[in-house]
C-alpha cells in the first residue's frame, strides 16, 4: 500500500483512502476543515506551515453543558446585549499558522467579531454575537478546525496553567545526544590505533549518525521553521544563518560517514544545537520572571470611593474592593470590578473592552461589567466579585486602542539590527570563497563558526531585557507604563507640555472662597448634588469643601468637557462652570480660577480657588529646561499668570484659555514641525492631547480615572520625580548602546578567529549563548542600579 499523509495535519492517510481535491486526508474531519478554507479563501493557512492542523475529534454531544447559562456565564469575561467576550485556553497553538487562522475567525464565522492571540498563554480571547452565535457553536467551530480549547469547570484558570515543556524536551535530546557523540569520537580525538578501535570505528561513526538524526530533525526543527518562514516573507532573520550552519555541518558530515573520509563533525553539530537551545532556555526563564514581575506587581494607583452602611464616603484603593461593598462610580470613571447596578442612571462605555463605541443604558438591578466607563453622573453599584489587577492591565493594554504612535517610531533594534544578517552572510560566503582557493579542509568550518559566533541574538536581548526591566522598576516607584517601547519614545522625546488644573496644581492643598449671592440650602443641595457626579480636579476639591447634605437623586446631568457641568431635580436647574457657561459676561470676569454658579438661569457667584501648587514644581522645571522646550497649556483663563511667570524658567511659554481640541492642534502643528511631544494631564479633558502626542502621561491622585489614550499613569506622589524617570529612561537607552557595542566587539573578535580558521564550530557554539547570557547579565545588574538611583 502506498504510504501518504494527511493533508491538514500531517497524520498517515495510507489506510483511510480518502481524497478530495487531490489530495489525501487521514479522516472526513480534516477533509471538512480543508472545504471550509478553501470555501471562506483561507487555503494560504497552509503556506505557512506544511500539515499545521489537528485531526479535529468527534465532539456531538461533547459540549452540551455550554447550553447552561449557569456555566456560560461563569466562563464569559464579558456578556452584553449583542456581545459577548470569552478567553479560550488552545492547548494546540504552536505556530504562526495557528496564531493566523484563529486571528482570522471572522472571516469563517461572520458573527465573531474579533480574535486576538496570546501566543505565549496559548489562549485566544473573542468577542462575538450571542445573538447568531452561540459558546457552544463557538467552541464547536474551534474543534471542527483543530483546535479544541480546553475548558475546566471546577476551576477555568486551571487550563491556564499547562506549561509548555517542549523546549526542555528539546534540551535533554540534544545534551544526550551531545553527550553520546562527544564520547564515540574520542577515539578520533585521541588518534588511538589498534584492531577493535580500527575495527568498531564504521560503527561509531554511524551511531553518531543516527544520534544526530533526532538533533537536526527534531531539537533544532524551530530554527528551521523560523528561517523558512522568514524567507519565505523576504526577511533575512536571526535564524537564517544558525539554520544554514546546521544544515551545512549536517550534510557534510553525512558526506564523510558515508564515503568513508572522516567522522564528520556530529559532535560539533549536536553542541551548537544544545547550547543554542540551553541559551535560548536562560533567555525564556529570565524573561518570564520579567513578564511575571509586571503582571503581579505593577498595581495602578487608582481610587475608588466606597460608600459605608452609614452613608459616608471614603477613598480606597481598587486592590481593597470586596465583595459585597458599595461603591460610588462618578461621571467619565471606569467601573474597575463586575458588580450590581443599584441606584443612577447608567449608560455605560464599554470601548475600554470591546472596542465598540456605542454606550449602553443599563436600569437598576443589572450586571455591570468592569472595564465599563460610566458617562451620565453617577451611579451607585454592589461589588460582585474582587479586582483583578491584571485584568485592568489587560484592559490598558487591549489592541484595539493601539494607536499610529508605534508608526511613528522605529525601535532602536530595527535600526540597529536591521543589516546585520546580510552582512554576516557575505562576511561568510566571503571568507569560504577564500578557504575554498587556500585551504579547502578548512572551509566548511570557517563558514560554519562565523554563522554560529555572529548570531545576532544578543542585540535582540538587549532591548527587551533592559526595557522589560526598568518597566518592572518604575512599577515600584509609581510610574506605570503601559509597555517597553513606551520607555524607548519617552528617551527621544524633546518637548513637554503641562496642563495646570490637577497637573501642576495640588488639589488636596487648594484654598477655595465664595463670593456672590447666598445659596439656599436646597440649592446648597442640588449643587453638592451635582457636583458629586463630576469627576474634574476642581469639582473634587469643591466638592469635599461643602458642607453635609443630603444626596438628591438628578433628573438630568450632562458635563460639559472644557466648558461645565448642568443638572436638574424637579423643577430647580443649576449650572457649574466657566462664566460664559453660565451666562456672565466677559467685563465681569476676574483673572483668578474661578468656578461660577447659576440657579434656575439666575447668576449666583463664583467659588475663586488659590492654587497650590506641587511640591518641588519649580526644582522640576528648572532642571527640565536645560534639554527641553517646556508649555503651559491650561483651559483657566490668566489669572495664575503671574504666579507662574515668578514660579517657572523665563523660557517657558504659558497658554491659557485652551479648549481640548486647541491643545491637540497645538501638538500636532509641533509634530509637523519634527518635535517630540510629551503631553501630562489629568487624563479627563486632554484625552486627545494624551493620544496626539508622542507619549502620554495622566496624573493621577487617588482618582478612577484613566484612560486608553495615555501611555503612563503617574501618582501624583511622584510628580517631582518626573525628571529622574525621563533620564532613567535615556540612560537605558545608552545601556542597551553599550550592549550593542560590547556585543560588536565580541563579533569582531570571535570573526577574526573563526574566518582566520582558528575557531571550531563547536567552540563558537558554546560561545554564542554566553555572548547572549552576558549581555543579560549585564542589562540586568545596569538597570537594577539605575533603579536603585531613582529611590
Amino acid at each position: 500500500m502506498e504510504h501518504s499523509t494527511c493533508f491538514h495535519c500531517g497524520l498517515d492517510a495510507s489506510s483511510s483512502r480518502i481524497v478530495y481535491d487531490n489530495k489525501s486526508f487521514c479522516c472526513n474531519g480534516c477533509k471538512t476543515v480543508y472545504d471550509i478554507f478553501s470555501a471562506n479563501n483561507l487555503t494560504c493557512y497552509y503556506d505557512l506551515q506544511q500539515a499545521p492542523g489537528a485531526t479535529p475529534k468527534e465532539v456531538e454531544g461533547k459540549y452540551n453543558f455550554l447550553e447552561n447559562e449557569k456555566i456560560v456565564e461563569r466562563l464569559l469575561e464579558f456578556n452584553d446585549e449583542n456581545i459577548q467576550i470569552i478567553t479560550l485556553y488552545i492547548p494546540h497553538i504552536h505556530c504562526s499558522s495557528c496564531i493566523w487562522i484563529l486571528e482570522n475567525l471572522n472571516k469563517l464565522q461572520a458573527s465573531v467579531g474579533s480574535s486576538i492571540v496570546n501566543f505565549g498563554k496559548k489562549t485566544v480571547r473573542i468577542s462575538y454575537n450571542p445573538n447568531k452565535l452561540s459558546l457552544k457553536e463557538l467552541v464547536k467551530l474551534l474543534s471542527s478546525i483543530g483546535y479544541e480549547p480546553f475548558i475546566s469547570l471546577d476551576d477555568y484558570s486551571v487550563g491556564k496553567k499547562n506549561i509548555d515543556r517542549s523546549l526542555i524536551y528539546k534540551l535533554g535530546v540534544s545534551g544526550f545526544a551531545f553527550g553520546n557523540i562527544m564520547f564515540l569520537s574520542f577515539p578520533e580525538y585521541f588518534q588511538v590505533s589498534g584492531f577493535w578501535i580500527e575495527k568498531y570505528a564504521p560503527l561509531f561513526r554511524w551511531l553518531m549518525f543516527s544520534f544526530s538524526l533526532p538533533v537536526i530533525f527534531y531539537c533544532a526543527q524551530d530554527y528551521f521553521i523560523s528561517a523558512y518562514k522568514g524567507l519565505k516573507s523576504k526577511i533575512l532573520n536571526i535564524d537564517v544563518p544558525i539554520a544554514l550552519g546546521a544544515s551545512v555541518l549536517f550534510l557534510r558530515s553525512t558526506f564523510e560517514i558515508i564515503f568513508n573520509i572522516g567522522t564528520g563533525f556530529f559532535d560539533s553539530l549536536s553542541g551548537l544545537i544544545f547550547f543554542l537551545l540551553l541559551g535560548k532556555f536562560f533567555q525564556q526563564k529570565t524573561y518570564n520572571f520579567l513578564s511575571f514581575e509586571r503582571d503581579y506587581k505593577s498595581y495602578f494607583p487608582i481610587g475608588i470611593t466606597k460608600i459605608s452602611s452609614e452613608g459616608q464616603e471614603t477613598s480606597i484603593q481598587v486592590y481593597d474592593i470586596k465583595k459585597g461593598d458599595r461603591l460610588l462610580i462618578r461621571n467619565e470613571e471606569l467601573i474597575p470590578v463586575d458588580c450590581i447596578l443599584i441606584k443612577g442612571k447608567a449608560r455605560i462605555d464599554y470601548s475600554f473592552v470591546t472596542g465598540e463605541s456605542d454606550p449602553v443604558s443599563k436600569q437598576s438591578g443589572d450586571k455591570l461589567f468592569a472595564g465599563g466607563k460610566q458617562l451620565e453622573g453617577s451611579i451607585e453599584v454592589d461589588v460582585l466579585k474582587t479586582v483583578e489587577q491584571s485584568y485592568l492591565t489587560q484592559l490598558w493594554s487591549n489592541d484595539v486602542f493601539n494607536t499610529n504612535k508605534e508608526d511613528r517610531f522605529t525601535s532602536i533594534t530595527n535600526a540597529i539590527s536591521k543589516q546585520f544578517t546580510i552582512i554576516i552572510l557575505s562576511i561568510a560566503f566571503i571568507a569560504t570563497a577564500y578557504w575554498m582557493y587556500v585551504d579547502s579542509s578548512k572551509a566548511l568550518n570557517v563558514f560554519t563558526a562565523v554563522l554560529i559566533i555572529a548570531c545576532p541574538c544578543a542585540i535582540a536581548l538587549a532591548a527587551p531585557f533592559t526595557f522589560g526591566n526598568l518597566l518592572r522598576i518604575f512599577g515600584k516607584l509609581k510610574f506605570y507604563a503601559k509597555n517597553a517601547s513606551v520607555i524607548e519614545q519617552l528617551a527621544t522625546i524633546n518637548t513637554i507640555i503641562f496642563d495646570k488644573t490637577g497637573t501642576i496644581t495640588a488639589n488636596k492643598e487648594t484654598t477655595i472662597e465664595y463670593n456672590g449671592i447666598h445659596l439656599s440650602n436646597e440649592e446648597e443641595r442640588l449643587l453638592k448634588s451635582t457636583l458629586r457626579n463630576s469627576n474634574h480636579p476642581l469639582s473634587r476639591s469643591l466638592y469635599a469643601l461643602l458642607k453635609e447634605n443630603d444626596i438628591i437623586a438628578l433628573e438630568d446631568y450632562q458635563e460639559h468637557i472644557g466648558s461645565g457641568i448642568e443638572a436638574k431635580h424637579k423643577q430647580h436647574t443649576i449650572k457649574v462652570g466657566s462664566a460664559p457657561f453660565v451666562g456672565l459676561q466677559a467685563e465681569n470676569v476676574s483673572l483668578n480660577t474661578a468656578v461660577h454658579i447659576s440657579s434656575n438661569n439666575t447668576y449666583k457667584g463664583k467659588f475663586t480657588f488659590y492654587n497650590s501648587y506641587r511640591k518641588g514644581l519649580s526644582k522640576l522645571f528648572n532642571q527640565l529646561k536645560k534639554n527641553y522646550d517646556l508649555v503651559i497649556l491650561s483651559g483657566d483663563n490668566a489669572g495664575e499668570k503671574e504666579n507662574l511667570t515668578k514660579l517657572l524658567p523665563a523660557k517657558t511659554k504659558l497658554f491659557f484659555n485652551q479648549k481640548p481640541e486647541d491643545k491637540l492642534e497645538y501638538i500636532k502643528h509641533h509634530q509637523s514641525s519634527g518635535a517630540k511631544v510629551l503631553m501630562i494631564g489629568d487624563g479627563l479633558n486632554d484625552a486627545g492631547a494624551l493620544a496626539q502626542s508622542d507619549v502620554g502621561i495622566a496624573i493621577s491622585e487617588n482618582v478612577n480615572v484613566f484612560s486608553p489614550a495615555c501611555d503612563v499613569i503617574l501618582d501624583a506622589s511622584k510628580f517631582n520625580q518626573l525628571y529622574a524617570f525621563i533620564k532613567a529612561s535615556k540612560s537605558a537607552v545608552k545601556i542597551i548602546k553599550w550592549s550593542f557595542v560590547l556585543s560588536f566587539i565580541y563579533n569582531s573578535i570571535g570573526l577574526y578567529f573563526a574566518i582566520t580558521g582558528q575557531l571550531a564550530p563547536v567552540i563558537a557554539a558554546i560561545l554564542m549563548p554566553l555572548s547572549s547570557i552576558s549581555i543579560v547579565v549585564f542589562t540586568t545588574v545596569t538597570t537594577n542600579i539605575l533603579g536603585k538611583k531613582l529611590k
